[in-house]
């Protein structure tokens, strides 16, 4: 047995030095004692933090060309995307709960400089392409609501950031509270517009089978590659193993044991609410655009301008509008906190709180900002696509050092994971590469 200092495993090569999102690090009281759901209760909350990041704008851009495109047979894609973000999302908060390090902090730790380096800037280049998708998304939702032109929604969207530090202040919880406020809204917008488009459930649920043509029609397989490139998304990862460290559990053994259940309960229920979402949205295109014929839908605003004629309710439109901007909301600000987490683990920089937040802000904002103005309104559908495959391009990068840290006993001691558990992941990281490999070739193929 290796030595163990304050019940800690002694697998890491420094101290971890600060605590990751020092400013509300253990900030959130874990009851001991008491009934198993109020015990469970305090981890609720960053497993839907986690989800916005699956059901971003750049997965209602994929989604939305599936289901028009070919109806309800890529729901199985959303479906097995998310069994894999939720044995990987398992495996952040393992990490976290085990080694008191987030993913960025452990990467920095484990790897020589240059090579801590180079995933600092992938990580940054993964968290600059979500926010683009997630500007678009957001500065298209207010422009189908208010009317307010693209340009202007995308500098509306930078002061989210106040949000954060005034939310952040009042403590957590209200970030946490916010955020499933705004997962409701999206959730009750979907409930309403499938009730309208009334679709086929015995075809729905035959959406959820396995078919072999989605290996066998290239098409399909290239948008079903693009619905799990647009799924597993890096910042996620960086995301949770830093907001899991809100909660004040303890130090032993049993108290992190506990910990690291309810909190792979909460992400994976928060998760399957994900795959709602993202189901619906494939759901809604499928009943609504295939079966009128309308199979080259990508475009958000297209999507939006047709639904009511097609669902007969001018009320229709608006709901897709709202459950966007509600959408584009919560990812951006999902989105800055996991480039506080990136940027502070892998560099150490140590900054006030507020600085901090402005300057990752401003280190995703400006590139979107610029290429939303330069692109306008003809570009976004192409733009979002985009983001997914420079997202697809990262994502190895994150996922293959998570597999190796919480598969390594020196550095998880006894909550290393299980030889199932580390087979299954590996059997994912390898998937996940092949897939986007594949998905970059076609898209070279594609662009030359």
């Amino acid at each position: 047995m290796e030595a163990r200092v304050e019940g800690k495993p002694t697998g890491w090569r420094g101290e971890r030095g600060e605590a990751s999102l020092a400013d509300v690090h253990r900030s959130i009281a874990v009851r001991n004692s008491g009934p198993g759901w109020r015990r469970a209760a305090a981890f609720v909350g960053p497993g839907y933090l986690v989800a916005v990041g699956y059901m971003d704008p750049g997965n209602w851009a994929t989604s939305l060309a599936g289901g028009s495109k070919f109806g309800y047979t890529l729901l199985v894609v959303a479906l097995v995307s998310n069994i894999m973000a939720i044995v990987l999302q398992s495996l952040c908060a393992r990490l976290a709960i085990a080694s008191g390090r987030d993913l960025a902090q452990a990467c920095r730790d484990a790897f020589p400089k240059p090579v801590a380096y180079t995933l600092w800037f992938l990580a940054e280049v993964a968290i600059i392409a979500t926010d683009i998708a997630e500007v678009i998304g957001t500065a298209i939702g207010l422009n189908l609501i208010f009317g307010i032109p693209l340009e202007l929604g995308v500098i509306i969207t930078a002061l989210d950031v106040f949000l954060i530090l005034y939310l952040q202040r009042l403590g957590f919880r209200w970030v946490e509270a916010l955020i499933i406020t705004l997962l409701g809204v999206i959730a009750i917008c979907f409930a309403i517009q499938i009730a309208l488009a009334d679709p086929d459930w015995g075809q729905v649920i035959r959406g959820f089978a396995p078919t072999t043509q989605i290996i066998t029609n290239p098409e399909m397989l290239y948008l079903a590659l693009g619905i799990l490139g647009a799924t597993v998304m890096p910042h996620n990862l960086y995301l949770h193993s830093g907001i899991v460290q809100t909660r004040a559990y303890g130090e032993s053994l049993p108290e992190k044991r506990q910990a690291l259940r309810y909190a792979t309960i909460d992400s994976t229920v928060a998760l399957m609410f994900a795959l709602l979402v993202n189901a619906s949205i494939l759901i809604l295109a499928a009943a609504t655009f295939h079966k009128t014929g309308q199979t080259e839908i990508a475009e958000l605003g297209e999507a939006h301008k047709l639904l009511g004629p097609l669902l007969g309710l001018a009320i229709a439109p608006t709901l897709f509008g709202i459950a966007l901007l509600c959408c584009g909301i919560n990812s951006t600000v999902t989105a800055t906190l996991a480039g506080q987490i990136v940027m502070e683990g892998f560099l150490k920089i140590r900054l006030p709180p507020w600085l901090r937040r402005l300057i990752t802000r401003a280190i995703a904002i400006v590139p979107a900002a610029a290429v939303t103005i330069w692109y306008g309104d003809a570009g976004t559908a192409k733009l979002l696509i985009l983001t997914q495959v420079v997202l697809s391009l990262q994502l190895s990068f994150a996922v293959f050092p998570l597999v190796m840290f919480t598969a390594d006993r020196a550095k998880m001691g006894e909550l290393v994971a299980p030889r199932w558990l580390v087979a299954f992941a590996v059997l994912i990281a390898v998937v996940i590469a092949a897939l986007n490999v594949k998905l970059l070739v076609d898209f070279a193929g594609g662009a030359g």
